[in-house]
């Protein structure tokens, strides 16, 4: 691949600071080619972790930044943009939290890592779109409270082996939920071949006509494996930049024109230059505040893989 001058000059201060650079699934097609890493929001903070760089440039959204900073203590953690909220992840506070945990004493909270550090630290235990069932799964409880994603609170209390009621939260990512069946169904009967994958964030109408559901990892890890030669994607529009240049001869298809996170789409090159020349934008988490949101954390992937 050749990069632009900009993507040149990012891949030369990344090596100057000793700095790596993340980009979520759902970045622009430009910026996932620059990146060092390529991945959902924890597992691209998993993965900084593991590495010796000092400084993470992190392209995502807001939420993601404060991810890394809870789990990569010692590292800088620079988001090129500061205007890069997530709707589901402003759906709930701290204070909210506490609140509702007041009105279920004793009953744990299964907090999504889609979330600010400041939920984190008031919940129990994280979970993904990947592991959520089996995070519930491992649960004795017989009720939980599961936030912030309504949608996945609904997935998982279909799926779950456990005798156990899920109490949701009413929250919701507005571009995974604003895809409609109607839309689903007009796109499967133009391709009537193309197999559909939807994200847990979807609504229960849409999971309905899926073929597959996955979290965006396990959307790759899917198309990669299937053998079939045609998907309809639900979830984020970006993620078929990645799609089509790791499964050549194969075929991908969005099944709306709304499936697009505009924070998501904010962050330039420009913006990562600007973050590895001035060192901005920080992300920093306090003490107290990363210490209990990386116990939720670490206890979700204390959990037991099927």
């Amino acid at each position: 691949m050749e990069f632009s001058d900009k993507q040149q000059e990012i891949r030369r201060l990344l090596r100057e600071r000793r700095a790596i650079m993340l980009a979520h699934n759902y970045q622009p097609g430009e910026i996932q080619d620059v990146a060092d890493y390529v991945d959902d929001s924890l597992g691209l903070s998993l993965t900084a972790s593991q590495t010796d760089a000092e400084v993470i440039v992190f392209c995502g959204v807001h939420f993601m930044a404060e991810t890394a900073a809870i789990i990569c203590p010692g590292k800088t953690v620079l988001l090129p943009r500061l205007d890069v909220g997530c709707c589901l992840a402003e759906s709930v506070t701290a204070a909210k939290l506490k609140a509702r945990k007041a009105e279920l004493p004793g009953v744990p909270v299964v907090t999504y890592v889609n979330s600010t550090a400041a939920v984190k630290a008031e919940s129990d235990i994280c979970c993904t779109s990947a592991n959520a069932v089996r995070v519930v799964n491992s649960l004795t409880a017989s009720r939980v409270l599961m936030i912030p994603d309504q949608n996945l609170a609904l997935y998982t209390a279909r799926h779950t082996s456990k005798d156990i009621e899920i109490i949701a939260w009413e929250g919701w990512c507005n571009v995974h939920d604003g895809l409609t069946a109607e839309e689903v169904e007009d796109c499967k009967a133009a391709r009537p071949q193309a197999v559909f994958v939807a994200h847990p964030e979807c609504n229960p109408e849409v999971l309905e006509l899926a073929d597959a559901v996955r979290s965006t990892s396990g959307m790759l890890k899917f198309v990669q494996e299937s053998p079939s030669r045609e998907f309809i994607i639900g979830t984020e529009k970006g993620i078929l930049h990645r799609m089509h240049q790791e499964n050549p001869g194969k075929h991908f298809y969005s099944p709306s024109k709304r499936l697009i996170c505009r924070p998501m789409k904010r962050i330039t090159l420009d913006d990562v230059l600007a973050a590895l020349k001035e060192n901005r934008h920080r992300i920093t988490v306090p003490e107290e505040v990363r210490v209990k949101a990386l116990r939720a954390v670490e206890r979700m992937l204390a959990v037991p893989r099927d």
